[in-house]
């Protein structure tokens, strides 16, 4: 009798252990949640990131804290995501170049975010803006290719920096249109928009957010966006694929990421409380105000987007041929 009681008071306890992920599952969260943002306060994605974060306060009934920890083109930010528990209390907003362009890029990065990561929800595909000096010749696509086939080598444009999305841009469009051009680095977008500003440089891929105060007062001139589809801030505004370079599709998105491992209940319910806070119209409009393309995904349709992204930097990479500065 004393067996049968040991055995049986076993598989109960191993019952037990095999619920407690689970049930901690159902009682996330019951203390302050930390987001990680791994860029400088102010940028695109920290807008993005905060203006969720604020709503989500509410929605989960727990502090939500975002912490901006820059630094290696946000590889130490994401670094201390992936090494945390996967308990759902330390969260990342991931972007563009930690997500999709590092592995392919940097030499030695700590991370595979296939394996390291899992995507929790898509929040915003914002656009980069090919962006020009109102005094530039230049007022399509087309003309500014024709332009920099006509003297090769003459025709500059400005970077963020080096293995930046806007880098590969104008780099993509430089192979593609077949029009040899010089690239000018700087170190981020401030400094790229004032050059471009003074004349000193042909062109830049920049946010919009940035360059549409300038376009505004007459000082810049857009000539086309990045991304597939045209935004829906910028109807009229045509895309670089609508230019005539094919497969042309280069943009800043950002979106919550957990650690690897951490329980699918968690993950889910983060992705239906950040897909219903894209839902509210004052939150969507400052989104699309901010120049982003606003999808609801899936848990699963964010990997799938991710897994698409990193594959396409591969190819941009080896295709540019760019190396790191």
């Amino acid at each position: 009798m004393t067996g049968n009681i040991t055995r049986r008071s076993l598989a109960g306890l191993a019952a037990l252990g095999m619920a407690a992920p689970g049930a901690r599952a159902q009682s996330w969260p019951t203390r302050p949640i930390q987001l990680i943002v791994p860029y400088a306060p102010g940028g695109t994605g920290d807008v993005f990131a905060r203006l969720v974060a604020e709503r989500l306060r509410g929605t989960l009934g727990q502090n939500l804290v975002v912490e901006n920890r820059s630094g290696a083109s946000g590889t130490i930010g994401t670094q201390a995501v992936v090494r945390a528990a996967p308990d759902g209390y330390t969260l990342l907003f991931g972007q563009t170049p930690e997500i999709a362009i590092a592995r392919n890029f940097l030499p030695d990065v700590p991370y595979d975010p296939a394996t390291d990561l899992a995507p929790v929800a898509l929040v915003g595909n914002a656009a980069l803006a090919l962006v020009v000096n109102a005094a530039s010749p230049y007022r399509t696509v087309q003309e500014l290719i024709a332009g920099a086939k006509a003297r090769p080598g003459s025709l500059t444009f400005a970077s963020a920096g080096t293995g930046t999305p806007g880098h590969f841009a104008a780099e993509t469009l430089a192979r593609r249109g077949g029009a040899p051009m010089v690239h000018v680095p700087y170190r981020g977008a401030g400094p790229a928009l004032t050059d471009l500003l003074g004349g000193h440089v042909g062109f830049f891929f920049s946010g919009m957010p940035a360059a549409v105060p300038h376009v505004r007062e007459g000082k810049l001139r857009m000539l086309a966006v990045s991304t597939a589809r045209r935004m829906p801030s910028a109807p009229d505004l045509p895309t670089v694929q609508e230019g005539g370079i094919a497969e042309f599709d280069f943009s800043l998105w950002g979106g919550f990421f957990a650690p690897a491992a951490t329980p699918a209940a968690i993950v889910e319910r983060l992705n239906r409380e950040v897909n219903q806070i894209l839902r509210e119209p004052t939150v969507r409009d400052r989104l699309v105000a901010e120049g982003a393309d606003v999808r609801e995904t899936t848990p699963a349709q964010f990997a799938e987007f991710v897994r698409g992204e990193v594959s396409k930097y591969g190819r941009i990479i080896t295709e540019t041929g760019v190396k790191p500065a």
